[in-house]
């Protein structure tokens, strides 16, 4: 397809709560202001187009039996190809892969995420076919107090320690794999989860993740 005249680069978020941007204080959402992807188009500036697609509960690859159309690996591509031309993609995902009722530990949960992003190197939604560009985060992990808060039964036991082991699993996954850059939110100063659910980004992630993310899209180094 020709897209000689969508001249703004375009960036794709896609991911869960997080991406969403849940507030855990108020049971909602964060403003415009405030959610990384929005942050990130006003630090951007004219010439980017950033598209939000957050789901809350949406895990990489899991079919979840209580909620259905979690599963993000059954709706990538119409998504992507929705958003076409797309010159990025960022993929965060994996908190909710982490819940109990998975079963599955951080290698599979790993797994499970470089399957999606392979799925998305391979949708016809690019504006040079031959140069995609999917930037994987690890998000903020779950904090082990999250297991007395408001979540805990929803998100079930030993959720912190599968997230911790994530981006390591993750990271030599994805080395090999051409067009996939990595990001590990864990590592940013002032990026967190906050201490109201231990596992929502505070705004303040928000806006630390949006810099990082302009960043690695302008050319400078993470």
């Amino acid at each position: 397809m020709n897209y000689e005249n969508m001249t703004r680069r375009r960036v794709l978020c896609f991911g869960d709560s997080n991406t969403y941007g849940y507030d855990p204080a108020r049971d909602g959402r964060y403003g415009d202001d405030e959610r990384y992807p929005m942050v990130l188009q006003d630090l951007l500036g004219d010439g980017w187009s950033v598209v939000e697609e957050g789901l809350p509960g949406r895990t990489a690859v899991f079919d979840d039996p209580i909620t259905e159309g979690m599963n993000g690996l059954r709706v990538i591509t119409p998504v992507l190809m929705s958003h076409a031309p797309l010159d990025t993609v960022t993929i965060m995902l994996g908190t909710n892969d982490s819940k109990e009722r998975f079963g599955c530990n951080s290698h599979l949960i790993s797994r499970g995420i470089v399957r999606l992003v392979k799925k998305a190197l391979h949708t016809e939604c690019w504006r040079d076919n031959a140069r995609p560009d999917v930037l994987v985060i690890v998000p903020p992990s779950i904090t082990p107090e999250y297991d007395h808060l408001i979540f805990k039964d929803a998100m079930g036991t030993g959720c912190h320690e599968r997230c911790a082991g994530i981006a390591a699993q993750l990271e030599p996954m994805l080395k090999d794999i051409a067009n996939v850059r990595f990001l590990d939110a864990n590592t940013l100063p002032g990026a967190g989860c906050s201490p109201l659910d231990g596992m929502h980004m505070t705004v303040q992630s928000h806006k630390v993740l949006a810099k990082a993310l302009q960043k690695a899209l302008t050319g400078d180094t993470l």
